[in-house]
């Protein structure tokens, strides 16, 4: 279902919901009623439930860890092309896919600082950045960013940018994006992995 149907159901179910149970009662009770339909229609109309459901740091807030980028020795930045649509057959069909960019500290005893996730489109242009702050993996811990299938805002060449440090020799972290999407009865699912930016001199 598209996610706009989807918001229009949700309210006209939420608005008729109120609207039968204050059915028969005290003209007091109506306009409470209908005064709480209006909040619940204003609280789904500013999304605030899935935004925070949607927060990686509210999703995955077991695996991080107390930041000390103060203290940090290595410092790394790693881009992951990501693919939010494909093209197919003859290249004028294409797929919208959803992406999730999965971040995985390798590091048994030692916590990653992640310092800046950025979520690019195909132009260079930054469409969302994930951290106010910097955050920091617990050894072996893992987050992720999810960009929903309907979300074309990046376009075929969307890309993330992830700076990350540590205090000291570490083992380098896994970074992948995850893509997958359908039409018809066809299911598109890839990974793209990441990779560590580095200078290239001349020779």
């Amino acid at each position: 279902m598209h996610k706009r149907t989807f918001e229009a159901v949700a309210l006209l179910l939420v608005a008729g919901g109120l609207l039968v149970w204050g059915l028969g009662r005290h003209p007091a009770h109506i306009a409470q009623v209908r005064e709480q339909g209006k909040m619940a229609v204003s609280e789904l109309r500013r999304g605030s439930v899935h935004e925070q459901l949607a927060d990686p740091l509210d999703l995955f807030q077991v695996s991080l860890a107390e930041a000390s980028p103060a203290n940090v020795q290595v410092r790394r930045t790693v881009y992951v092309p990501a693919y939010s649509t494909i093209r197919i057959t003859s290249g004028r069909s294409r797929v919208d896919l959803a992406t999730t960019l999965s971040i995985h500290n390798t590091s048994r005893d030692k916590p990653l600082v992640l310092e800046r996730v950025d979520y690019h489109n195909t132009d260079g242009g930054l469409i969302q950045t994930y951290l106010d702050e910097p955050v920091a993996l617990k050894p072996l811990g893992t987050i992720e960013m999810f960009i929903a299938g309907e979300d074309r805002r990046a376009g075929m060449g969307a890309n993330f940018m992830v700076d990350w440090a540590a205090d000291g020799p570490i083992s380098e972290p896994v970074i992948e994006a995850v893509m997958i999407g359908t039409q018809g009865t066809a299911t598109y699912s890839f990974v793209s992995h990441g990779r560590p930016l580095r200078i290239v001199q001349p020779q």
